[in-house]
């Protein structure tokens, strides 16, 4: 648990600032793609603020979380807008504890899953916002930097031999059905996880992580869901008849089948983030059940995206 001592300086400041009170409590603290800290103000409110590397995009996406949060979608409601701090994306949102982790990737879990994923996709069709560019890496195929991968340094900077030639070759073959769809892009979620989820029993009680709003073919966007649904820690790919399950479910519920190339563009789309997530979990010494299952998996997938 983070102490009082031990947040960023600027962070109590512009608490009283932009809310009205400085930190008297760290209720949790983490750090993925963007710092997140649970504070407990003075006067005894609770809110979590998020910082993140300000690459142009948090404006966007804060800004469709709030039209969703208006809406009576289950997400938190942000409390301020965007601020830019030392090189940092900085907001506020209302603390949403409570609810449980949906763990399973069956095709039950699938279709519950892709419930949610429809109609979260229904209400952001109507949102109007810059597209937030560039996307989420692990949804950015289309990236123009050379090579296979998008440029991170802190993953280009670690041996590359670890990584599998079927990692890669996956990841090749999907990016290039990808890339040659010509698929318009939507607005969408791109990191739908079970760990981005909580529910009370049936219902899903809040969707977390607006920072990964992605501008990409809403198939493709689906399809990574369908793959990454389940994943509760680790990254890993759901079963195929659970992915299966999940583009049918969601097909049904948006009242419009897919095209052949839409299927077979989301297929492509959860070959390549689970190869991305492999990658990632190669490079830095972590699970390996990601790429097992990716080897499971991929002619299969593969064979369905017609790469």
């Amino acid at each position: 648990m983070c102490r009082l001592d031990e947040l960023p300086e600027w962070l109590p400041g512009w608490c009283l600032e932009h809310l009205g009170g400085e930190p008297v409590g760290v209720l949790f603290r983490s750090r993925q793609v963007s710092m997140v800290f649970g504070l407990r103000l003075a006067g005894g409110r609770d809110v979590v603020v998020k910082a993140r590397v300000d690459d142009g995009r948090a404006v966007s996406c804060v800004a469709a979380q709030a039209w969703m949060a208006e809406r009576g979608f289950p997400c938190a409601r942000p409390l301020t807008p965007v601020v830019g701090i030392g090189g940092l994306a900085v907001h506020a949102e209302e603390y949403r504890p409570g609810g449980e982790v949906l763990c399973g990737d069956s095709p039950d879990i699938a279709v519950r899953c892709a419930e949610v994923f429809a109609r979260l996709m229904a209400e952001l069709s109507g949102v109007t916002v810059a597209s937030p560019l560039p996307n989420p890496p692990w949804v950015r195929w289309d990236h123009t930097d050379s090579g296979l991968w998008p440029a991170i340094e802190f993953l280009d900077s670690r041996d590359q031999n670890v990584v599998s030639e079927h990692i890669v070759d996956t990841a090749e073959r999907a990016r290039r059905r990808l890339l040659g769809a010509g698929l318009p892009c939507v607005l969408g979620h791109a990191d739908f996880e079970a760990q981005n989820l909580r529910w009370r029993g049936r219902q899903v009680w809040v969707v977390h992580d607006w920072d990964s709003l992605a501008w990409q073919p809403e198939a493709a966007l689906v399809g990574a869901a369908s793959g990454s649904f389940a994943s509760a820690g680790p990254p890993t790919l759901a079963p195929i008849e659970s992915s299966e399950a999940f583009l049918v479910a969601y097909q049904e519920i948006r009242g419009r089948l897919f095209t052949a190339v839409e299927l077979e563009v989301a297929w492509a789309a959860s070959l390549w983030m689970a190869a991305y997530n492999a990658r990632e979990m190669a490079l830095c010494g972590d699970s390996p059940a990601g790429a097992d299952a990716l080897r499971a998996q991929s002619e299969e997938r593969l064979r369905r995206a017609n790469a």
